[in-house]
């Protein structure tokens, strides 16, 4: 069997070159069985009816409609982890660069290129653009996903005081965590402690504009804040009116926007905190491996809006996938209809996320068309795909 892709931004060829004969590449969006994406908007494009899935070759997925993908069986994958070491390093420099003015100090020494005693005038200029070590001091992690954990081990290892704060630290997380960070139960004990405050959360609802005037009331005087997760986690206008007052030093965001460029204490990265060979490389991979995961066995890992669902690699005659939604007896129903056909149940996985649903039936023999046909028949039931 044969799949279309389309790349709706630039992928690395180190990914796509995972991709088998089986995969040929589309540009027509509409004829896509999958999608390979970066930072298009999605919800200005229209899906065919044959699309299977999208994968993000990154973490973010704002630019996806991934709620309304459900509603159609359309599974949306991410890439978490991925980008983490280049965002790390960004973050790194990002202290280093609020800290002391690196940034002015070059620009200063640009603008002086054309005298002759440029060395000795700086000698007298440098006092303008002396700062303090990072060395020491305290940091503030928000969010001890994949990124915030390599920062906070790296702020150690660069003798650093580190605090860290999660409410959904995973068991896996917490073992990849240095001991000596300082888990912090409430994030205002954050807020008070840190000399450097850095955020990696996801936009939701109850984190978008938490970096606020509310928030920064409890910070230390000369508080740096380091935003390279998402722009909408801090309400900027009122960081604005924190770097005026000097209650906060520095913020640096990796997020340009017309409220923070140019604004004196803003330092404004152009969205770089994922921009390495590396780490685009790592993503593609990443993205093709859960596509053709997903396409060739039916199985979920990394999706933003169906659950995590597997059966490990295909090895019986007959394999379904069911998208639908999460209501009482849908099991019941799927093997009542195979049962009824004569179709043997080898083995099934089941798992749900919020209003939806996805099952996996291995079978001892191949699935009829009518089988298909029936299972398809239940309101519940979003989309049913023959693996094989």
């Amino acid at each position: 069997m044969s799949y279309k892709y389309c790349c709706l931004n630039p992928i690395s060829g180190v990914g796509l070159e995972k991709l088998t004969a089986d995969y040929e590449r589309t540009e027509d969006f509409a004829a896509a069985d999958v999608a390979f994406v970066r930072s298009a908007k999605m919800d200005e494009m229209s899906p065919g009816p044959g699309l299977l899935a999208v994968a993000r070759a990154g973490a973010g997925v704002n630019n996806i409609p991934h709620a309304s993908y459900a509603e159609k069986g359309v599974v949306v994958f991410n890439t978490p982890g991925a980008n983490a070491n280049g965002v790390k390093e960004l973050v790194i420099a990002a202290m280093l660069l609020a800290s002391r003015d690196i940034v002015g100090g070059v620009e200063w020494v640009k603008a002086n290129a054309a005298d002759p005693a440029v060395a000795k005038a700086a000698e007298k200029a440098k006092k303008a653009f002396a700062g303090t070590e990072i060395q020491g001091k305290s940091l503030g992690v928000i969010g001890l996903g994949a990124i915030g954990r390599k920062v906070a081990n790296a702020a150690l290892a660069l003798g650093m005081d580190v605090y860290g704060y999660d409410p959904y630290l995973s068991v896996d997380a917490a073992w990849s965590l240095d001991r000596n960070v300082r888990h912090c139960r409430n994030v205002e004990d954050v807020y008070r402690a840190c000399d450097f405050i850095t955020i990696h959360v996801p936009a939701l609802e109850s984190t978008k504009g938490m970096i606020n005037a509310e928030a920064i009331s409890l910070m230390k005087n000369g508080v740096i804040v380091i935003n390279a997760a998402r722009d909408a986690l801090v309400n900027e206008p009122d960081m604005i009116e924190a770097l005026e007052s000097g209650k906060v030093r520095r913020y640096v965001t990796d997020f340009p926007n017309a409220v923070t460029a140019g604004k004196k204490g803003c330092l404004v990265i152009p969205h770089l905190g994922a921009s390495t060979a590396e780490a685009e490389d790592n993503c593609a991979v990443m993205a093709v491996k859960e596509i053709r995961d997903y396409v060739e066995n039916g199985n979920i890992t990394n999706s933003v809006n169906y659950p995590s669902c597997s059966l490990g690699p295909l090895r019986t005659a007959g394999r379904v996938a069911i998208c639908h939604r999460n209501t009482a007896n849908m099991i019941g129903t799927f093997t009542g209809i195979l049962g009824k056909a004569g179709v043997n149940i080898d083995a099934i996985a089941n798992k749900s996320r919020g209003d939806f649903a996805y099952s996996l039936i291995d079978t001892d023999n191949p699935i009829p068309a009518e089988v298909v046909a029936a299972l398809e028949a239940s309101d519940a039931v979003i989309r049913v795909r023959v693996v094989k």
